[in-house]
């Protein structure tokens, strides 16, 4: 497996070290821990662009001996450029199936000013992206257990989400719990101001695609836990299939069972898609309080 670890000089970025060293990852994964330059934002004097790549150098080496010491091999980049293009553009290049990045906790108006790595990284990155937001509490090693929250649709890409968890090493004793959410409505209904009853005359007929949405969301719980189990993973059993808009209900079920990581899967949703249907995955890792990793295929 293959972890690029975009870093800068922030605590965030201390938390994404800290939380690839404490993981347990695959045999023969390698990390690429990488700092962007980005020189619009620097002074040009000769002197300081020498202490700003120094420092750099000084960030990254730390930073790999960190994930050296965890058991991983790991090499360093230092790249000019802005963060926002430059890291999807070198994982892309370096054919990383991770990357993994910390988030400054920038909302509203912040973002919409001074835009996100993060977001660009779920955007733009051709692999799955990890947002950490916090190291697991009290890490010190693999040994410390986790707590994993899986929110799948039944999709192919929700699957391969299953699939990617189920084939990666969890620190013992680590809980893993399944949920599908049940759409409280379809999208339908919920661009029309008129009653239900109008929408849909049909007697039972939101009975029936309630009861139609409760079943996929079974069979999805029930697909993920099969493959899983043969995975020797097993999720714990508890309320599997919650009601509600799934980006505010998985958001809601990870706060309140404490969840260290959350994972889901990326329909890959672009441009006028995304903003028309909006993206659960995204949505999820912008306004988590956990760390969220969005797996793609």
């Amino acid at each position: 497996m293959k972890l690029l670890v975009g870093i800068d000089s922030s605590q965030a970025s201390s938390a994404v070290v800290d939380e690839v060293a404490m993981r347990p990852w695959p045999s023969e994964t390698t990390a690429c821990v990488i700092h962007i330059i980005d020189w619009s934002q620097s002074p040009s004097s000769d002197s300081l662009v020498q202490a700003i790549r120094q420092s750099a150098d000084v960030l990254i080496k730390s930073a790999s001996d960190k994930l050296g010491k965890a058991g991983l091999q790991c090499e360093t980049r230092v790249l000019d450029g802005h963060p926002r293009l430059a890291l999807a553009k070198y994982a892309k290049e370096w054919g990383a199936d991770l990357v993994v990045v910390g988030s400054h906790g920038a909302g509203g108006l912040a973002r919409f000013l001074l835009g996100s790595v993060a977001q660009a990284a779920l955007r733009r990155s051709p692999c799955s992206v990890e947002i950490v937001r916090k190291p697991v509490l009290g890490a010190a090693s693999t040994s410390v257990p986790m707590k994993i929250l899986l929110a799948v649709d039944g999709s192919d890409c929700s699957m391969a989400a299953v699939r990617s968890v189920a084939k990666r090493p969890w620190p013992p004793k680590s809980l893993m719990r399944v949920i599908s959410v049940v759409p409280l409505s379809v999208p339908f209904a919920e661009t029309i101001s008129l009653p239900a009853t109008l929408v849909y005359p049909i007697p039972n007929l939101l009975d029936d695609i309630e009861k139609h949405a409760r079943g996929q969301a079974q069979e999805a719980v029930e697909r993920s836990r099969h493959i899983l189990r043969k995975a020797g993973i097993q999720a714990i059993d508890t309320d599997c299939f919650p009601v509600g808009d799934a980006r505010q209900v998985i958001l809601d079920q990870a706060k309140d069972w404490g969840a260290d990581l959350i994972v889901v899967g990326s329909h890959g949703y672009r441009g006028v898609d995304r903003f028309m249907l909006g993206s659960v995955s995204e949505s999820v890792a912008m306004h988590a309080q956990c760390s969220v990793e969005v797996i793609r295929k």
